[in-house]
């Protein structure tokens, strides 16, 4: 595709964000009134015991142990560990997982196909899964991030609305700030729908299911945690009409300093959410964030929900010059974290070096993954482009959902094998410490 094609195109189809979606090291923020706790098991006695060290629960989930108070009693951690209720626990804190996303207008839009555009399905062989008849169906995603805007054309059909949450206090799953909304983007690119608008989703025939765990980016250890219980285990919030999740994409990150005050608690709290999810059959699929540093070497540090339990976590990969023909999809991204250990499987993030050159080159943006956005109006028919693990993570997390739809009922275990053995084995042969088990590969990971 030449660089006339791709701008005609562009002209034709109208206005587009362009972003740059980059998670930075997180800085913790104490809340004032949120506490973290865990027991063996969360019930009367556990209850009883946050009530009468003066403190409210918000969520109690009994099989983990795991749960969120708030209290303002200054003494309230103190005495509720004082009744034995409890294993541990620690002052809940938010975390900036990714930055505000900066926005600038580009063309002016319509309501035309922008698949042309989407080199990321390309490189996943997504077309060639669809023909072989894995499109999703059947599967369930879980979208823990922002809100997630019901109302976009490419969105409103695959969203379960009525299983859909928010654990961000004062705001509905489907509320955030600013035009972008992350979790919208990401929504997009694991299902946005067949429907000859706009993108086309990984797995465009999968369900997803809104779980709001942050607000402009930022979110509490608490909201994380209980938005992935719940994701595993509907019925203990309250929801046992609402299936589980076969999938949970987490496109969020934070380079956790290890000596933060509670962080060791508020970490394992983490992994022990993670581990019940998995215990549910649930694959959970995280982001390995964009600090460009080996992940192995960070040893004052952890990168959550990353290294996080017997989750997995994705790379990202990015063309230089699509917009000139380039095909070069699985070359490592500028921006990502990589670790031997750390890292499953990379996907299609996108990259921007294109925009560092002198002059930037005009075109850089094309480099990036293009998916749904909220906009600055209700019109519902808004993209943008945006460059980052989180745009590769939800792309693992469509392919993961084209194998369970295809076999629902495969074990958690089985399903991770999958992902790793129809990887592609791009970069240093076998597993590495860049692409883990390789390139994932939508044709591969649905017919062998």
């Amino acid at each position: 595709m030449t660089r006339k094609s791709l701008l005609t195109s562009a002209l034709l189809a109208g206005a587009l964000l362009v972003c740059l979606s980059i998670l930075a090291p997180a800085a913790a923020i104490a809340q004032d009134d949120g506490f973290v706790l865990v027991a063996p098991h969360w019930g009367a006695k556990q209850t009883a015991a946050v009530e009468a060290a003066g403190g409210a629960v918000v969520y109690g989930h009994p099989t983990s142990g795991i749960g969120l108070a708030t209290s303002t009693a200054p003494d309230f951690l103190d005495r509720v560990m004082a009744s034995k209720a409890f294993k541990y626990g620690a002052p809940d804190v938010v975390v900036q997982w990714q930055p505000d996303v900066p926005t600038q207008q580009a063309i002016t839009p319509e309501d035309e196909t922008f698949y042309p555009f989407q080199w990321s399905l390309t490189a996943l062989e997504a077309p060639a899964a669809w023909n072989a008849g894995c499109t999703g169906a059947g599967a369930r995603v879980a979208i823990l991030d922002g809100g997630i805007y019901d109302q976009h054309v490419d969105l409103d059909d695959n969203l379960d609305t009525a299983c859909s949450v928010s654990f961000v206090p004062g705001f509905a799953f489907n509320q955030d700030t600013g035009t972008f909304w992350h979790g919208t983007h990401v929504a997009g690119i694991v299902a946005a729908e067949d429907n000859g608008v706009g993108v086309i989703g990984v797995a465009p025939e999968a369900t997803l299911m809104g779980v709001k765990v942050l607000h402009s980016g930022s979110g509490s250890f608490g909201w994380v945690i209980g938005g992935i219980l719940y994701a595993s285990d509907p019925a203990s919030f309250g929801l046992g009409s609402c299936a589980k999740a076969d999938i949970i994409n987490m496109s969020l990150g934070a380079l956790f300093p290890k000596s933060a005050t509670g962080g060791g608690q508020l970490v394992a709290a983490l992994n022990k959410a993670v581990n019940f999810a998995a215990s549910q059959g649930v694959l959970v699929v995280s982001a390995a964030a964009n600090d460009g540093i080996d992940l192995g070497q960070a040893y004052d540090y952890v990168v959550v929900p990353a290294e996080s339990g017997s989750g997995i976590a994705v790379s990202a990969t990015g063309p230089t010059g699509f917009a000139y023909g380039a095909t070069n999809f699985t070359r490592l991204a500028s921006y990502t974290n990589y670790g031997e250990d750390v890292v499953w499987v990379a996907g299609p993030g996108g990259d921007f070096t294109l925009l560092f050159q002198n002059p930037p080159d005009p075109f850089w943006f094309y480099d990036m993954v293009l998916s749904t956005s909220r906009g600055p109006d209700d019109n519902g028919f808004y993209y943008t482009w945006a460059a980052g693990t989180s745009q590769a993570t939800p792309a693992v997390s469509g392919v993961a959902a084209l194998i369970k739809g295809a076999n629902p009922d495969i074990s958690l275990g089985a399903l991770k094998t999958r992902l790793a053995q129809s990887a592609v084995d791009v970069g240093p042969i076998g597993h590495d410490q860049f692409y883990g088990h390789g390139f994932a590969n939508a044709y591969n990971a649905c017919t062998r």
